[in-house]
């Protein structure tokens, strides 16, 4: 494994056709980019000559990051907007629903009175005592002499007669 120290890492150029081109080239590179120094070019044809991808290198970690953030941000205002859209949907759902409610109770309100202003029917009483039958006869004996034997089959009868 190699190790690196933290001391500062120099470059030669020696006195040849190779290095000395080489050495203007940086030279007019670095003209062309002022806010960038040697350190900074011999880090970029490492990361080239090493095909590290772009989202890796660190100069940009940094755009990538702020990227990223700046979608996290746009991911968060689009949540918070969709919150408050459902919120507003739910309360108002709740509203009509809350305006239902007073509108049945009112209305269970007026039946209830409207149940007790009404008189009470009572149905005939099957349990009231039966009417006997008196048979109609032309003689003078059965008018002055109704039978005092009734026959209870009729007697039960008759009652669901007159209720008929």
């Amino acid at each position: 494994m190699f190790q690196w120290s933290k001391k500062v890492k120099s470059v030669t150029f020696e006195p040849g056709v190779a290095d000395e081109s080489l050495l203007a080239l940086v030279d007019s590179h670095l003209e062309k980019q002022p806010d960038k120094n040697f350190s900074d070019l011999c880090k970029e044809a490492l990361w080239q000559s090493l095909c590290v991808p772009e989202s890796v290198k660190p100069g940009q970690m940094a755009a990538v990051k702020s990227g990223t953030e700046q979608k996290i941000a746009e991911l968060e205002n689009q949540l918070a907007n969709l919150e408050e859209r459902f919120f507003a949907k739910e309360a108002h759902r709740l509203e009509a629903i809350e305006r239902q409610m007073l509108q049945l109770s009112q209305q269970v309100a007026q039946l209830a009175i409207a149940v007790n202003q009404q008189p009470v029917i009572q149905y005939a009483n099957h349990s009231a005592p039966a009417v006997e039958a008196v048979p109609i006869s032309t003689s003078n004996n059965a008018v002055n002499n109704p039978p005092t034997d009734v026959d209870p089959l009729i007697s039960r009868l008759s009652q669901f007669l007159e209720d008929f």
